[in-house]
């Protein structure tokens, strides 16, 4: 079983930045990628940001693409997002997700991290 944590998620003010962390107890040469989910209050959870474990290629969902960044140190079995210019639309609880090769969804999940952006 992997255990993620997600740490790093705070209040900041618009326009402002904010690094997440996601550590993991472990990964394997069967995970694929760790991705980043949103979800704020009274909305569905939303895909943010994704990168693969092996390769490094990084995706973006259109609305936060040229302010956020996604990375992973395997050594240290951690991924990070970096976010910056936030807006207030960014406020949500932040989640970090493995997937193994061939699966078609993500199998593990933190237990997310808040994130507030004030106007």
């Amino acid at each position: 079983q992997v255990q993620l944590v997600e740490s790093g998620g705070g209040t900041v003010q618009a326009g402002g930045s904010l690094r997440l962390s996601c550590a993991a107890s472990k990964t394997t040469r069967s995970t694929y990628a760790m991705a980043w989910f949103r979800q704020a209050p009274g909305k569905e959870r939303e895909f943010v940001a994704v990168i693969t474990w092996s390769g490094g290629r990084p995706s973006y969902a259109y609305s936060v693409k040229g302010r956020f960044t996604v990375s992973r140190d395997t050594g240290k079995n951690t991924g990070h997002l970096q976010m910056n210019s936030l807006k207030p639309e960014d406020t949500a609880v932040y989640y970090c997700a493995l997937k193994n090769v061939g699966d078609s969804t993500y199998g593990y999940w933190g237990q997310g991290t808040q994130v507030t952006v004030s106007s």
